[in-house]
């Protein structure tokens, strides 16, 4: 991240609703060690804002004038060393958000969200979490991953038995703690088994993972993953 480890957390807000920024940005303000440094109306701002304050996350509205935020969103994640982007939706089966979790965006929230959800998120995110809902997350990727049937990729043979464990239980967008919990092991322990698991798939993050694992058929729309 861009220095929140040493000063407040840096954020970025772009919706092209005046009074959406204004609500956002008096919720992440109102919380210690956080500052909105930057707002955008659209999304050619909001790449333009971004590149020029360097915030460690953008709050991304999908749909702007001028440029949607999807496409601002690959322009800042296709640079060196991007912020993590999440994706604002008034709607939670918009087929937007699965492009921008293949696009590598930290997933996605409500707009609906209640304030101390949005801090969270934030912090999550930051932390080198993805943002996702399960009962939200889960649904839209099946949705459109599911049509098609997949043909398992040659990297899964590269998992082992405990690392596609894993792997489906990312694909329930469960944290690290809820992992160990149902391994009986500690979070240590699962962060290294998250992290061979996208070191050998070469994905970036959660998120990514989640899209993978729908889109290899490692989970089937509909059916357990745990």
């Amino acid at each position: 991240m861009n220095g929140s480890s040493e000063s407040s957390i840096r954020v970025v807000i772009a919706d092209d609703q005046a009074m959406v920024r204004a609500g956002l940005k008096l919720v992440v303000e109102s919380e210690a060690g956080m500052e909105v440094v930057g707002e955008a109306a659209d999304g050619l701002e909001a790449v333009s804002v971004a590149r020029r304050t360097r915030p460690d996350i953008v709050l991304m509205d999908i749909s702007m004038p001028r440029m949607d935020g999807l496409t601002a969103a690959r322009q800042l994640l296709g640079q060196p060393a991007p912020p993590k982007v999440v994706m604002l939706t008034t709607f939670d089966t918009d087929e937007n958000l699965y492009a921008a979790l293949r696009a590598g965006t930290s997933g996605f929230l409500l707009k609906v969200s209640p304030p101390e959800q949005l801090v969270e998120a934030i912090r999550v995110v930051v932390g080198g979490d993805a943002l996702l809902d399960p009962a939200v997350t889960t649904r839209v990727i099946a949705s459109f991953a599911g049509r098609h049937d997949p043909a398992p990729p040659p990297q899964l043979a590269e998992l082992t038995p405990r690392e596609l464990e894993v792997l489906r239980f990312l694909a329930r967008g469960m944290t690290n703690a809820e992992i160990a919990g149902e391994l009986f092991v500690g979070e240590a322990t699962v962060k290294t088994h998250v992290a061979r698991v996208l070191m050998k798939l070469h994905l970036r993050d959660r998120a990514q993972a989640v899209v993978f694992a729908y889109e290899s058929g490692v989970v089937r729309p509909g059916a357990s993953v745990g």
